[in-house]
């Protein structure tokens, strides 16, 4: 359970972006049911967030690759429910979401674009400082916005992550306020 109730959807603050999510999302999930608490916050993050998911040029399948990465080194499995699906419709197999633990063991399920940024990605989560080797290449693979849009996607992720795991977000919380 949360480490705090879930925000009150009607509260007239919150109301107004509660309906732009359900337009845009379909639904308010319990990530922004608790960011709803600061409206402020939950709309900087929902702008930021839809930007990296719908607006950048990366592809949907390395960005769920990243996104599933971030999510099992960091330890988030409410994180991990919510993309799993995505990554599969962007063309993520359920073979690589498989052996994602030990990427770095199973060489043949991901080509070379992807093993840079599984190994970027790995670091940027674990040790924040990139080893110059690591990030030449992903250079090699990537003009610089792409580069830019991946090094965003694998920070925003962290970001949500430690945010879930902070305030105990699951996907089975009940969440009425």
């Amino acid at each position: 359970m949360a480490r705090i109730p879930y925000a009150d959807l009607t509260n007239p603050e919150a109301k107004p972006l509660v309906e732009r999510i359900v337009a845009e999302r379909g639904e308010v999930l319990h990530l922004y049911q608790m960011l709803l608490h600061s409206p402020p916050v939950a709309e900087g993050w929902l702008k930021y967030l839809t930007a990296i998911r719908q607006q950048c040029q990366l592809s949907g399948a390395l960005r769920e690759l990243v996104i599933m990465r971030v999510a099992q080194i960091n330890g988030a499995p409410y994180e991990a429910d919510q993309h799993r699906p995505y990554a599969l419709r962007e063309g993520v197999s359920e073979k690589q979401l498989d052996a994602l633990q030990d990427w770095s063991e199973h060489r043949d399920l991901f080509d070379e674009m992807q093993r840079a940024v599984l190994a970027y990605t790995d670091a940027m989560t674990r040790d924040i400082h990139v080893p110059e080797e690591i990030a030449a290449a992903v250079r090699e693979e990537f003009d610089h916005r792409t580069l830019v849009e991946l090094t965003a996607t694998i920070a925003a992720y962290n970001m949500v992550s430690r945010f879930l795991e902070a305030m105990a977000i699951h996907s089975d919380d009940d969440t009425a306020a």
